[in-house]
C-alpha cells in the first residue's frame, strides 16, 4: 500500500507556493550589502574580537595575534607611519572576517524576530478527566491533552487525537492558506503558536515548554545551535596545517635577512604581515559565513535543516528516494476514458459509471461524474433527486462504491473487489474485461471495473481509465539528477506493472512497487552499505524508521510529529519536490567551499611570489627579475598586500552568502571549472589588485 501522501491544497487551484514564494524567511531583508544590516551586525563583528571566539578559527586567530603584535610594536615608535598603516589594515582584516560571519548570522536573527512573533503567552484548557483547567502553555507537559477551538493559539506541539479543524500556519509557513489538521493519518501533527480558524479539536502535547517545533527553529537560524560540520572541521585542520608550515617559512627568513644584510627589511611588523598575506586569510575569513548562508537558503525556501551536516549530506547524496504520489505525479488520478466490453455501448457505461460514483467524494469519483458529464453529455445528477436509492459509499475496506435504484445495483471499484462482487452473485467476468484492465496497468494507468446486478444476473460493464499524470518538467529535472551522478528511485504502492509504466515516462532510474515501510529500510540499508548517501522524503509515522535512517531525511511539516522528528529537515511547504531543490543547495555549500577555497589557496601563492621578490631586491639584486609588477618599494609591496588581503574578504563576501552558481555536471568537469575560474583567479587577481594599490600609494609622499 502506498504511504504517500497528497500534498495538502494551499491555493484555490490547488497549486503550492513558490519555493521561494511566501515563506516569513522571505519577508526579511536578504540584500547582501544592506546598509542597516551592517550597522546592526558590526557590533556583533567586534564582540567576535574576543580571543577566547577567535580561537575556534586558528587562521583568523593568528590574524588577530599578528594584529596585536603590530599594535604594540607600533605604540614604540608612534612616528612609523608605516607600521601604523599595517597595524591599521590587520586589524580591519579581522573584523571583515567577522563581520562577514555576522552579517550572515544576523539575516537569520532577522528570521527568527518574525518567529518570535508567533509565540505568545497562551492559556490552554487542559483536559483532566471529565472536566477542563485553564492554565499557563509554559505549564504543558509531554501527554497533556488541550482542547482547542476557533480562535484559540495552540499553546504548544502536539498531535490531534480527537476532531478536525483548519489551523492559519502562517506564523511557520508564511502562506495565508488555512490547512486541515485531522486526528489519525498522517495530517495530525500541529504546531505551537498557529492559530485554530474552525471546529474543535483535542491535541495531546508532544514538546516540552521551550523544546518547541518554532523555538528549534529559532535556535537553527540564529546560528545558536549551529555545530561545525566533519568537512569543516577537516577543513579547519588543513588550514591550520597550512597556517604552521607559512609560519615555520616566515620565521626562517628573519635569520635569513640577518646573513643577507638585509635585517632592516625583515622586522616583526613586516614579518607580521608577510604572515597574515601568506596563510589562507579568505577561505578562514569566510568558511562560517558559507556555512550558515547554506542554511539560510534553505530557510528561504521554508526548509529548516536541523544541522549543518544535513545540508552537506545533501549535496553529497548519490541515491534519491522519492513518492510517486504528489512527487512525480500531479497526485490526484483522473479519469481518462471509459472502456466497455463486448455487448456494451459506452455510453451505458458512462452512465452506470457516474451513478455508482455519486456516493463517492474521492477526486477520483469525482473526476468519474465530470468525465460522463463532458464527454457523453450526461447530466451530473445529485444524490438528493434520486429517491428510493440507496448509497453506499466509498471506503478503504470495500475499495467500492455504488447505488442500488429500481431493482438494479450498480458498484465501481477496485478491479479485485468489484470481481469478487460479481462472483459472490453468480456472475462472471469476461475476457475482454481482464484484457482491458491488463492494457490500462501496463500504459501506467489505475482499471476500475464498473458491474451491474439486474434481472440479468449480474456482470462487467466495462473499465474506467484512471491517469496518473507526470508533472510536467520531471523527465528534465531527472535527466539533471543523472548528469549529477545521482540515482532516482520512485517508491509507489502501485502494482509493479503500473509503477513500470510511470517510472519509464516520468524517466526515473529505478521504482520499488507495492512499497512497505520495511521495504523502505532495506533499499536504504542496501544503498549505504554500497557507500553511497541516501536521501527521501516522508510525512507518515511509517516513514518514520527510513526517515532516520536515511542520511538526508526530509519530512513534511503537514506529516505526523514522529516523521518530524525522525528527519534532519522540515519542509515547511510539505512540497515532496522539495528535495530536489535541497540536493541542489546541498552542492551549491560543497562548491562554494571548493571554490572559495581554491581561491584562496592560489592567492597566497600568488602574493608569495609577489612580495618576497620586492622585500629582497636590495640585498639581492638579482632578484628584482622576478618582481615583475615592478612594485615601488618594499614598504609599498607589503602595505599593498596586506590592503588587497583585507579588501579582497569584502569583494568575497556577497559570494560567499549567495553561493557559486551550480550547474549539473560531472565532479570532474566542475573540478576543472574550479581550477580554471577560481584557481587562475586566485593566481591573477593579486598580481593585479596589489599593482592597483601600489600605484595608488605610490602617489603618497614618503613611499615613491
Amino acid at each position: 500500500m502506498s504511504t504517500a501522501t497528497p500534498t495538502p491544497t494551499r491555493t484555490p487551484h490547488g497549486d503550492l507556493p513558490p519555493a521561494d514564494g511566501h515563506g516569513t524567511a522571505n519577508r526579511v531583508g536578504s540584500g547582501l550589502f544592506d546598509p542597516q544590516q551592517l550597522l546592526k551586525s558590526l557590533p556583533d563583528a567586534l564582540r567576535k574580537l574576543d580571543p577566547r571566539v577567535m580561537v575556534r578559527s586558528p587562521v583568523m586567530f593568528v590574524v588577530l595575534v599578528g594584529s596585536v603584535v603590530t599594535t604594540v610594536l607600533a605604540l614604540t615608535d608612534p612616528t612609523d607611519w608605516f607600521g601604523w598603516a599595517i597595524t591599521a589594515w590587520l586589524w580591519l582584516t579581522t573584523v571583515f572576517a567577522n563581520l562577514a560571519e555576522a552579517v550572515a548570522e544576523g539575516r537569520g536573527k532577522a528570521q527568527a524576530d518574525t518567529l518570535r512573533k508567533a509565540k505568545t503567552g497562551t492559556i490552554a484548557r487542559r483536559v483532566i478527566g471529565p472536566d477542563e483547567e485553564r492554565v499557563a502553555g509554559t505549564d504543558l507537559r509531554i501527554g497533556d491533552l488541550v482542547v482547542c477551538e476557533a480562535g484559540d493559539t495552540i499553546p504548544g506541539d502536539g498531535d490531534v487525537v480527537e476532531g478536525v479543524a483548519s489551523v492559519d500556519e502562517s506564523a511557520i509557513t508564511g502562506e495565508s492558506a488555512p490547512v486541515i489538521r485531522e486526528s489519525g493519518g498522517d495530517r495530525s501533527a500541529v504546531t505551537g503558536g498557529t492559530k485554530v480558524l474552525s471546529d474543535r479539536v483535542v491535541i495531546r502535547i508532544t514538546t516540552k515548554p521551550g523544546e518547541t517545533f518554532i523555538d528549534r527553529m529559532i535556535n537553527l537560524v540564529e546560528g545558536a545551535s549551529r555545530q561545525k560540520t566533519p568537512n569543516e572541521i577537516a577543513l579547519n585542520i588543513l588550514l591550520a596545517s597550512l597556517t604552521v608550515v607559512f609560519l615555520l617559512a616566515v620565521v626562517t627568513l628573519k635569520p635569513f635577512a640577518i646573513y643577507a644584510g638585509a635585517d632592516d627589511q625583515t622586522s616583526l611588523i613586516v614579518l607580521a604581515a608577510l604572515l597574515v598575506c601568506l596563510i589562507p586569510t579568505t577561505i578562514g575569513a569566510l568558511l562560517s559565513a558559507i556555512g550558515i548562508a547554506g542554511m539560510d537558503r534553505l530557510v528561504q525556501r521554508n526548509v529548516l535543516a536541523m544541522s549543518g551536516r544535513a545540508v552537506e549530506a545533501a549535496g553529497d547524496v548519490s541515491t534519491l528516494l522519492l513518492d510517486k504520489t504528489g512527487t512525480i505525479t500531479l497526485g490526484n488520478r483522473q479519469a481518462a476514458e471509459f472502456l466497455a466490453v463486448e455487448g456494451v455501448t459506452e455510453s451505458v457505461l458512462a452512465d452506470a459509471a457516474q451513478l455508482s460514483s455519486l456516493a463517492d467524494e474521492t477526486p477520483e469519483g469525482r473526476s468519474i461524474v465530470v468525465l460522463a458529464k463532458e464527454t457523453y453529455g450526461l447530466r451530473e445528477r445529485t444524490q438528493g433527486e434520486l429517491t428510493g436509492a440507496a448509497w453506499v459509499e466509498f471506503t478503504a475496506q470495500t475499495r467500492m462504491s455504488g447505488v442500488d435504484l429500481d431493482g438494479r445495483k450498480v458498484r465501481k471499484g477496485a478491479t479485485g473487489s468489484v470481481v469478487a462482487w460479481v462472483r459472490e452473485r453468480g456472475g462472471s467476468v469476461s475476457e475482454d474485461a481482464q484484457e482491458l484492465t491488463d492494457r490500462i496497468a501496463q500504459a501506467g494507468g489505475t482499471p476500475l471495473l464498473v458491474a451491474v446486478e439486474d434481472a440479468d444476473g449480474a456482470r462487467v460493464l466495462g473499465v474506467v481509465h484512471l491517469k496518473d499524470v507526470v508533472k510536467e518538467g520531471m523527465r528534465e529535472r531527472f535527466a539533471e539528477l543523472r548528469r549529477m551522478g545521482i540515482r532516482t528511485v520512485m517508491i509507489t504502492g502501485d502494482n509493479p506493472l503500473t509503477a513500470k509504466a510511470i517510472a519509464e515516462e516520468a524517466g526515473v532510474d529505478d521504482f520499488l512497487a507495492e512499497a512497505t515501510p520495511e521495504d523502505k529500510m532495506a533499499l536504504i540499508k542496501r544503498e549505504q552499505a554500497g557507500g553511497k548517501l541516501v536521501a527521501m522524503t516522508g510525512d507518515g509515522t511509517n516513514d518514520a524508521p527510513a526517515l532516520a535512517q536515511a542520511d538526508v531525511g526530509v519530512a513534511m511539516n503537514t506529516g505526523t510529529s514522529a516523521a518530524k522528528e525522525a528527519g534532519n529537515m522540515v519542509d515547511l511547504d510539505s512540497n515532496p519536490t522539495k528535495l530536489i531543490e535541497i540536493v541542489e543547495i546541498g552542492k551549491q555549500l560543497l562548491i562554494t567551499r571548493g571554490a572559495l577555497t581554491t581561491f584562496s589557496i592560489a592567492n597566497d601563492v600568488a602574493k608569495y611570489f609577489a612580495i618576497i621578490p620586492a622585500m629582497f631586491a636590495v640585498a639581492y639584486p638579482s632578484l628584482d627579475r622576478l618582481n615583475i609588477m615592478g612594485l615601488t618599494s618594499p614598504e609599498s609591496a607589503i602595505l599593498s598586500a596586506v590592503i588587497f588581503n583585507a579588501l579582497v574578504i569584502v569583494a568575497l563576501v556577497p559570494l560567499a552568502l549567495r553561493g557559486v552558481r551550480y550547474r549539473p555536471a560531472s565532479a570532474d568537469r566542475m573540478l576543472r571549472r574550479n581550477l580554471g575560474v577560481y584557481g587562475l583567479g586566485g593566481i591573477v587577481a593579486p598580481f593585479i589588485g596589489i599593482k592597483i594599490i601600489d600605484l595608488l600609494l605610490s602617489l603618497l609622499p614618503g613611499i615613491g
